[in-house]
């Protein structure tokens, strides 16, 4: 191995700590995604260079090997949640910060007092074996009792009877007077297993409003914030949970993780007062940058979160929804295939569409919670379509603004509340 040795600039050696992004660029890069990155990459300044260039040989930044555009790696992203979920953290209540327990007790690694029969998929290392022989003796007891045609009582500890003993064994073989020698018959009746912490894992589909108002406000900026804090406390502390992310605009998409923070909403391309469009849902998905995108398509969202859901083994399945505003576009079956259409203003037929599909996934098992972002108080009409939605699919609706959304998000996750709250 060689060395080169050169003179000591007086600078500290950059650890990682060091190297990775204060909070303002943090923030430039969830407000403004890849339009961000590809400021800071066009930049003449040496030392905004110099970082970028430390910041590739951490392992935070990278170029694409096609295009040379800068992106983030996984390494950064993870970074990134563990921000926005330190941050989150210090707005919660106390005692709004621990895991979310079951009600009964059920299977995890975390013994309790007492125990139960066993059942079906409950672990053998949870055995307790002094319990179950005691449950093989008895019954073998009662089966022996049954045999001779006489009673043994729960007081004979014996086991005794009025016959002489039971028929078994000779009493020298190691079984006792009872007549029960070794081997025991020990059957799956008999399993008796420690009592465990009840861990209630949850499988999450978060549906994030892509629409063009999602840029004002800061909401957007907010929800990949909190999506990406939900990530990294289901990564670190949940593993057992599982989170997938879909973002619903005139279509609907799965966002990866490694994505979410430079994916931005659908910029508005229409202006028009009253907007009546139908086309092919092949076409449109086909040709997309031709038509407008920054419509609110919850029903194909919700048909996404229920296929990716219905795949998942988890015994909680939930829907999350982020929106600030009632759907303006569905799908509809037609002659030649499924249509979309693209309606403004919002039309009763979409709303009913998109209940239909929400009321799928409450009977598939899914439980809905709506957050709906109030920021623009003159349009609260909108809010009364969260109430059908949220009485439909006998779920939960939050209601406040996008700062708030974090501290709501995060702590419905943890205690699993379903109650409606007004919050601000």
């Amino acid at each position: 191995m060689k060395y080169s040795y050169t003179e000591f600039n007086g600078r500290p050696f950059p650890t990682l700590d060091s190297l990775f992004p204060p909070p303002q660029v943090l923030n430039l890069i969830l407000a403004y995604g890849e339009e961000a990155l590809d400021a800071m990459d066009a930049s003449d300044d040496e030392q905004v260079q110099d970082y970028i260039d430390q910041l590739i040989e951490a392992g935070l930044m990278e170029r694409d090997e096609k295009s040379g555009k800068l992106k983030l790696t996984p390494k950064m992203v993870r970074g990134m949640g563990q921000r926005a979920l330190m941050e989150i953290f210090q707005s919660l209540r106390s005692g709004s910060r621990e895991g979310h327990l079951a009600v009964e007790t059920g299977r995890s690694d975390e013994r309790t007092d007492g125990t139960r029969p066993w059942q079906f998929g409950d672990k053998l290392s949870d055995l307790d074996l002094a319990a179950t022989m005691r449950n093989a003796m008895a019954r073998l007891r009662g089966e022996a009792a049954s045999e001779a045609g006489t009673d043994v009582t729960p007081g004979n500890a014996s086991g005794t009877t009025s016959s002489g003993g039971f028929r078994g064994g000779p009493s020298g073989g190691g079984g006792g007077g009872d007549g029960i020698a070794p081997p025991l018959r020990i059957s799956p009746a008999d399993f008796e297993v420690y009592n465990t912490e009840g861990q209630a894992d949850m499988a999450i589909c978060l549906l994030l409003d892509m629409s063009g108002s999602m840029m004002r406000y800061g909401r957007f900026h907010n929800a990949k914030r909190v999506a990406l804090g939900l990530a990294e406390l289901i990564q670190s502390r949940f593993p057992n949970d599982t989170l997938d992310i879909v973002g619903f605009y005139s279509l609907a998409q799965r966002l990866r993780l490694t994505d979410l923070p430079t994916v931005m909403p659908k910029p508005v391309s229409m202006y028009d007062p009253r907007v009546r469009l139908r086309v092919p849902l092949e076409q449109a998905q086909r040709e997309g940058t031709r038509l407008p995108m920054h419509f609110t398509n919850l029903q194909m969202g919700l048909r996404m979160a229920r296929q990716l859901l219905s795949k998942r083994g988890a015994a909680n399945r939930q829907i999350f929804i982020v929106t600030d505003g009632q759907p303006t576009a569905h799908i509809e079956p037609g002659p030649a295939g499924e249509m979309l259409y693209l309606l403004y203003p919002p039309d009763p037929r979409t709303a009913e569409i998109t209940l239909t599909e929400a009321l799928r996934c409450h009977q598939a098992g899914l439980r809905i919670a709506t957050f709906a972002l109030i920021e623009d108080y003159w349009g609260m009409d909108w809010v009364g379509f969260v109430n059908r939605l949220n009485r439909l699919t006998r779920g939960a609706a939050f209601y406040g603004t996008s700062d708030e959304l974090g501290s709501i998000i995060i702590e419905s996750y943890l205690s699993g509340r379903k109650r409606k709250s007004h919050v601000g």
